[in-house]
């Protein structure tokens, strides 16, 4: 699936029912199982729900070099069918509104894309698909490329670390962890260890 991306421009933080909410850097927004289980069908299937699934960041609420003093930014987005073009931000902006009455009073500015805008912006955002292909079974175990090392490259001493390697899109940061630990392996001579906390610098 691709992705409808709105950008925000804050006057305050988001007003978040739930108190821990207020001081997570990332949330999934979409009440019950069942609602983002089948909204999330309907999204595969070519629909778009009026309650969609958000994945919403608010990155000043812990770097608040990441506004003006006193300000906040926020971003989020909504799986959409490969390549469409349907105008989602209402929804959105609704979806969070239901989390965090008092929102939309906060928005300063906005900025939207979506799938063609994303794919123009990032070209590997094939039809707005921000995770690089269907992160099925198959996927798991053969992205980028099926090879013994998803980490390394075809040419030796590059490695990759993107979410097109396993685990995939979604399971931050253990891309990058996996291939530093192939990069301890190969280059460091470092064994396999469960943590790359036990390497030291020389």
């Amino acid at each position: 699936m691709g992705v409808y991306k709105v950008d925000w421009a804050l006057d305050d933080a988001i007003p978040f029912r739930a108190a821990a909410c207020r001081m997570a850097g990332t949330l999934h927004l979409g009440n019950t199982f069942e609602e983002i289980v089948a909204n999330e069908k309907m999204t595969f299937d070519g629909g778009h729900p009026e309650k969609p699934f958000v994945f919403l960041a608010q990155p000043s609420v812990l770097d608040p070099s990441r506004a003006p003093a006193g300000k906040y930014t926020a971003w989020a987005y909504c799986h959409v069918p490969k390549g469409s073009t349907v105008d989602l931000k209402e929804a959105i902006e609704r979806q969070v509104e239901r989390f965090a009455p008092g929102f939309r009073e906060r928005i300063l500015a906005t900025h939207v894309m979506n799938t063609r805008q994303l794919e123009s912006h990032n070209p590997n955002y094939i039809g707005g698909d921000i995770n690089g292909g269907l992160g099925d079974i198959r996927q798991l175990f053969k992205r980028p490329a099926w090879r013994l090392s998803p980490y390394s490259a075809s040419v030796r001493g590059i490695y990759i670390c993107s979410s097109s390697t396993p685990p995939g899109a979604g399971v931050h940061g253990m891309c990058a962890y996996h291939a530093a630990k192939k990069v301890l392996r190969d280059i460091f001579k470092i064994p396999d260890r469960s943590s790359l906390g036990a390497w030291q610098k020389p």
